[in-house]
């Protein structure tokens, strides 16, 4: 029997333990110059809009600061990607939330009442308006709490909201991307799921519509926004086939012996080049050898005019011949129809990288650039799927002896 009883108290204290570890706060994954950098920007946005608003509105007799924006301050400066965090969600949450304070306190005489009341409908008008922003309950109640000095002087009481909200946006909009944090932060348009499940990265894994899903089902205010979120995932998720594969780079799968070409080379004599080595781009270098361009044979149609079928070899071969003139048109070298604007990728880059910019961009031909930005090599789609499958293979252990792969790849 006490034996019994001690169990009983040993699993009682075990369990309580347990219950109490998830009081332990979580590990802030910020670096220090990020806390810094946030601390910096609450200091300056509180000083700008206290030095202002007592200017503006005067320190002498009412109040010229509002408690509850030191809480939106945390919000702008500490965690200025937050939904909660965002123009509309300040401004807004502030001044409606403001409005219900005041309307509470002048309709109902309870104070405790009216507080709850002021609080509870600024959170509806959030939800519905769409500008959630937590500090605005603590507008709602300081309007109640702050009793005559709110109904007798409601103008005021509105302006010192709208003066501290505006002081304390302008200066993170300038701070924030100051310090290299994007504010507002405007997440990307939205394509529709039918178009974006259409893309090759798509097809496998989470689409956005599974996201959606997953939301809707979780149900549940997160502060942060749905796009910064799926970008997360597939972040993640790239994390996790770099973890599978292994550190395979752009050096270790791309073609070493480029076939180049210079800004003055003819153009007679570069298509000829894609042919005989059946490829269907060229990289444009310097005399550095840094990449200035890529001619694709899509460069050689466009400018050729070859939308309509009939005379397609004639078009093509007169837009490739030299004209021998000493003034024309017609481009005559590499650099008149190159592409100036050229995705590369350097040597370390990881295989998984490449993923999204060869199978959703279109993107056949990836230039490889060492430290100093000279090309080295370039990647292709094929080179990409031989790769994977390899290292696939590895992985499930299907992959047998080396010199069955070396006779296999030839």
């Amino acid at each position: 029997m006490i034996d019994s009883l001690v169990l009983h108290k040993v699993l009682l204290v075990s369990a309580t333990l347990n219950w109490l570890k998830g009081f332990k706060p979580q590990q802030n994954p910020v670096n220090h110059q990020e806390k810094f950098r946030a601390c910096l920007g609450a200091l300056l946005g509180m000083l700008a809009s206290g030095f202002l608003s007592a200017w503006l509105l005067g320190a002498e007799s009412l109040p010229f600061l509002m408690a509850p924006l030191g809480a939106s301050a945390v919000l702008l400066y500490a965690v200025p990607a937050s939904p909660l965090a965002q123009p509309w969600s300040l401004i807004g949450g502030n001044l409606l939330s403001a409005l219900v304070g005041v309307a509470s306190l002048h309709w109902i005489a309870s104070i405790p009442i009216a507080a709850a009341v002021a609080v509870s409908v600024a959170i509806g008008v959030m939800f519905v308006l769409r500008c959630l922003h937590p500090p605005g309950g603590a507008v709602a109640l300081t309007a109640v709490l702050s009793g005559s000095l709110a109904l007798e002087h409601t103008a005021y009481f509105m302006l010192l909201v709208a003066i501290n909200s505006g002081v304390l946006l302008v200066v993170a909009l300038v701070y924030n991307n100051a310090s290299r944090r994007r504010y507002p932060h405007q997440s990307r348009p939205e394509t529709t799921h039918q178009t974006k499940d259409m893309r090759p990265a798509h097809r496998v894994g989470f689409t956005t519509a599974d996201v959606d899903t997953v939301l809707r089902e979780y149900n549940q205010v997160l502060d942060i926004a749905r796009v910064d979120l799926e970008n997360l995932m597939l972040r993640t998720e790239m994390q996790a086939y770099k973890r599978r594969f292994g550190e395979i780079t752009c050096g270790d799968i791309m073609s070493r012996d480029v076939v180049s070409v210079e800004y003055g080379t003819l153009l007679e004599e570069a298509w000829p080049l894609l042919l005989n080595h059946h490829i269907k781009a060229l990289p444009v270098i310097d005399r550095a050898h840094r990449v200035i361009g890529i001619i694709t044979r899509f460069d050689f149609m466009k400018h050729a005019n070859l939308e309509a079928y009939p005379g397609f070899e004639e078009k093509l071969r007169k837009f490739i011949r030299r004209t021998f003139l000493v003034e024309t048109d017609k481009p005559e070298v590499v650099g008149q129809i190159m592409t100036s604007k050229v995705l590369t990728v350097s040597e370390d880059t990881h295989i998984v990288q490449l993923v999204p910019l060869l199978s959703e961009r279109g993107i056949h031909h990836v230039p490889v650039l060492d430290h100093e930005r000279r090309l080295v090599g370039i990647v292709t789609q094929t080179d990409l799927i031989a790769a994977l499958y390899r290292g696939r293979l590895e992985e499930t252990g299907a992959l047998g002896s080396d010199s069955t792969v070396s006779g296999s790849s030839g």
